[in-house]
């Protein structure tokens, strides 16, 4: 799996960009898609945690302009030039939070 979304990612940056690769993440429906090309079955709890596990495990060691902590920096401004309303934004927060955490 980890082999695997290396090369979806390292591939859809390559043809369309890292922006591209971004907002294909940020799809929930993309997202969970992804998941299930990877293995993962799509109604199983931890499904984020794990595809985002297995893409920053697979690109750890990718000398591109995709990296883990750019893409938390992206991430974060993206939440904060979003429309959508507070609530919203404090899960957004608080989900970017815990993909830190589980980074140390």
């Amino acid at each position: 799996m980890v082999r695997l979304s290396r090369e979806i990612i390292i591939y859809l940056s390559s043809e369309f960009g890292t922006r591209d690769v971004l907002r294909r993440l940020s799809d929930p429906f993309w997202f969970q898609a992804f998941g299930c090309v990877l293995g993962f079955d799509w109604h199983a709890s931890g499904v984020t945690t794990t595809v985002c596990g297995a893409v920053k495990e697979g690109l750890k060691d990718v000398d591109r302009e995709l990296t883990y902590d750019k893409t938390i920096e992206i991430l974060n401004k993206a939440i904060n030039r979003s429309a959508i309303d507070r609530s919203e934004k404090v899960k957004a927060f608080r989900r970017l939070a815990s993909f830190q955490r589980a980074d140390t």
